[in-house]
C-alpha cells in the first residue's frame, strides 16, 4: 500500500483525490470506478476536515490505498472527532429539496459508491476508516 499524509485543509482535497486517482488506475480501474473512488475518498475526506478536526488547525490525515486479493481499500486515518458513519441517518431522497436537511449525502454518496465501509474508533484516539472497491 501507498500511504502519504495531507493536512486536513480544504486546499489540499485535489491533492487526495490525485493521490487515490493514480493508485486506482495502477491497480487496474477504469474510468468510471477510478471517478466513483475519487468521490468516495473526497466526501470522507471532506467530513474528516469539516467535522472530526472542526475548529482544530493542525489537523493530519494519513491516506494509504492498495489492491490485495482483487479488492482495493482507501485507508484514512485521522486524529479528530470519532463518528461512526454507519449510525448516520439514511437521508430523505424523496422529501421535497427545500425542506431536505442540509447534509447526509456524502455519507450516503460513499456507501452507495464504495463495496464496502468500516470505521474503526483505535485505543490511541486515532479513527480508521477503510472504503473497498472490488474489482470486477
Amino acid at each position: 500500500m501507498q500511504t502519504l499524509r495531507f493536512p486536513a485543509r480544504f486546499d489540499y482535497l485535489d491533492e487526495i483525490r490525485e493521490f487515490v486517482g493514480n493508485s486506482a488506475r495502477q491497480n487496474g480501474f477504469d474510468g468510471k470506478d477510478v471517478y466513483n473512488i475519487q468521490l468516495a475518498a473526497d466526501e470522507a475526506a471532506s467530513n474528516i476536515i469539516e467535522h472530526a478536526y472542526k475548529g482544530k488547525a493542525d489537523g493530519e490525515i494519513q491516506i494509504s490505498c492498495g489492491l490485495e486479493a482483487e479488492r482495493f481499500a482507501v485507508v484514512l486515518v485521522d486524529y479528530g472527532k470519532s463518528f461512526d458513519p454507519s449510525h448516520a441517518p439514511l437521508p430523505n431522497l424523496s422529501a421535497d429539496l427545500a425542506k431536505r436537511r442540509i447534509g447526509g449525502l456524502g455519507i450516503f454518496l460513499i456507501y452507495k459508491l464504495m463495496d464496502e465501509v468500516y470505521y474503526q474508533s483505535n485505543p490511541d484516539k486515532s479513527n480508521t476508516l477503510t472504503l473497498v472497491k472490488r474489482r470486477a
